[in-house]
């Protein structure tokens, strides 16, 4: 299995919303630089197979934008195990029900995704791998999903996955 996290967009700040924490949307630029995030996991070839998503309206606005660039054909489903407060224990045994051919994508929140990210790559739960808004990391599973058996084939900030995902110019002309 290939797993990848990817914590939400940049959000409304707390501060300036007056509603449940719950439902703070992603700001413009939250959604802009996630467009751009999922154009550079386009640009990489991931092609996942199921994607999940926190219930929270911010990870839920982050995986509705990259469903519809990076794997439109994929149903997108909500996930407690993605919750804030949730536990790394609590998503690998949901990752177990999934095929172990599968490439799932996981969005949610930190301080779970960098706990997750240490628990299935050195069997604790250390935050050994803290993950920026928008940033998405791979770990791939190699049989079931246990902790410490993981291996980390990459952890991008969202600057280097925009980056992948801007058009390249062409060197043979000028200008």
């Amino acid at each position: 299995m290939d797993c990848l996290l990817m914590r939400h967009g940049l959000a409304v700040e707390t501060a300036e919303w007056s509603d449940l924490d719950e439902t703070r949307p992603l700001t413009d630029q939250g959604r802009k630089k996630v467009r751009q995030v999922a154009k550079g996991l386009v640009a990489m070839g991931l092609v996942p197979t199921h994607l999940f998503t926190s219930p929270l309206t911010r990870a839920r606005e982050t995986a509705t934008i990259v469903n519809a660039i990076l794997c439109p054909s994929v149903t997108m489903s909500l996930c407690n195990a993605l919750e804030p407060g949730s536990t790394p224990q609590f998503l690998a045994t949901f990752l177990r029900t999934l095929p172990d051919r599968s490439v799932v994508l996981c969005v949610g929140h930190e301080p779970l995704l960098g706990a997750v990210g240490g628990y299935l790559l050195s069997g604790r739960a250390s935050q050994n791998f803290p993950m920026k808004k928008a940033g998405v990391g791979l770990i791939h599973l190699p049989g079931p999903v246990r902790a410490g058996k993981g291996l980390l084939r990459w952890w991008c900030t969202p600057t280097q996955l925009r980056a992948l995902g801007q058009p390249t110019k062409d060197k043979d002309h000028d200008g």
